[in-house]
């Protein structure tokens, strides 16, 4: 049975913006993106929003209903009481284009930083084994649909805009954790996760989980284990040793003339 849904949606661009009150109908069974779509259709037609498969698999319609980073496509009416005002807004953490919809580039700059998967030269394609439990473990992180909700819930970014530069947030920390996982990839990645891509900076408070509409455990298997290993290659005694004389010992070693 149908009903009237009382809204308040944010309006507006990147100068300025406010919340706009509406009353749309809502059928049984249906998402708030097929409310957000009567919308367009009966009162606000230049209503701006991002979507696309209306499945939950594309990710292009993250928002915030009532303070809660969701994907409107599966987000369903019912979860709401009829009587509740829903509250919509465009995520916080990225800059508004319009109405609802962000500019998230951002995370494809992101995306461009991380070193590419690098496999060994000498195995050729088609060559390569792998134990099922390590086809598990990448298949769990790639189903990632790149919603950025886990970017966007993230406190590190969204409460801290000056550490956008540092910290590449837990998609693409889960990315690098990916790769280093890999067998089949030979880059030492640690490194480059803590100095280049902040991992330092996450404290693993496992919002970006909360908020997963894939449900990965993105701090329990990527980002956590991720610290682990870092902390074992920057800050284990003996390994901190042995790459402090490797490097003397590179260092000592006379130049051979002509030599490589």
């Amino acid at each position: 049975m149908g009903y009237k849904a009382a809204l308040k949606i944010w309006r507006g661009d990147a100068g300025a913006g406010q919340l706009a009150d509406y009353d749309v109908e809502v059928n049984e069974g249906e998402v708030v993106l097929d409310v957000l779509h009567r919308l367009q259709a009966t009162q606000a037609t230049d209503l701006a929003i991002r979507w696309n498969c209306k499945a939950g698999k594309c990710g292009s319609c993250s928002m915030e209903i009532n303070g809660r980073p969701r994907l409107a496509c599966m987000t369903r009416m019912s979860v709401f009481s009829p009587e509740e005002t829903l509250t919509i807004t465009p995520m916080r953490t990225f800059p508004v284009i319009r109405d609802l919809v962000t500019d998230v580039s951002f995370n494809y700059a992101k995306a461009r930083e991380i070193p590419s998967f690098t496999p060994p030269p000498e195995v050729k394609p088609g060559e390569f084994r792998m134990r099922q439990e390590d086809v598990n473990r990448s298949q769990e992180f790639r189903k990632c649909i790149e919603c950025f909700l886990c970017q966007n819930t993230c406190h590190v970014i969204r409460d801290h805009a000056e550490n956008e530069g540092a910290f590449a947030g837990p998609r693409f920390l889960m990315r690098v954790a990916e790769l280093e996982m890999h067998p089949a990839d030979i880059a030492d990645r640690r490194e480059i996760a803590q100095d280049d891509f902040g991992l330092g900076y996450c404290n693993i408070t496992k919002c970006c989980t909360e908020v997963c509409p894939e449900h990965i455990k993105i701090t329990d298997n990527a980002l956590i284990p991720m610290k682990e290993r870092v902390v074992g290659r920057k800050y284990d005694p003996l390994v901190w040793l042995g790459s402090r004389i490797t490097r003397r010992g590179a260092k000592d070693t006379p130049a051979v003339p002509g030599g490589r």
